[in-house]
């Protein structure tokens, strides 16, 4: 079971990655880049309350709309960040063990 989480928890880290790099292309096309953004602020907003519950998914996913909708805010690895606050920085309870009483 707890391979189980460890390879979701990677697999949303391989998502985030992707996600991030879609969004930071845009960066490199000159004058669609910013047409490009219009249409992926809304993808990756929805992408990012998929890929996170709760109120914390919904805060990430105002985030990340404005930080691809914001000129020059592309390079902001939003969904990375994401991750690394959730599995990195912020303190989660260890899932519950069995005991085996003697």
């Amino acid at each position: 079971m707890l391979d189980k989480m460890k390879n979701e928890k990677y697999k949303l880290l391989k998502e985030g990655i992707v996600y991030d790099l879609i969004g930071m292309s845009t960066m490199f096309i000159p004058v669609a880049g910013e047409f490009l953004d219009l249409i992926w602020a809304p993808l990756a907003a929805r992408k990012m309350t998929r890929m996170y519950k709760g109120t914390q998914g919904k805060i990430a996913s105002v985030i990340v709309f404005l930080e691809e909708i914001l000129p020059y805010t592309d390079i902001i690895p939003t969904f990375t960040l994401m991750w690394l606050y959730t599995y990195v920085w912020k303190k989660q309870p260890a899932p519950d063990t069995m005991k085996v009483l003697d």
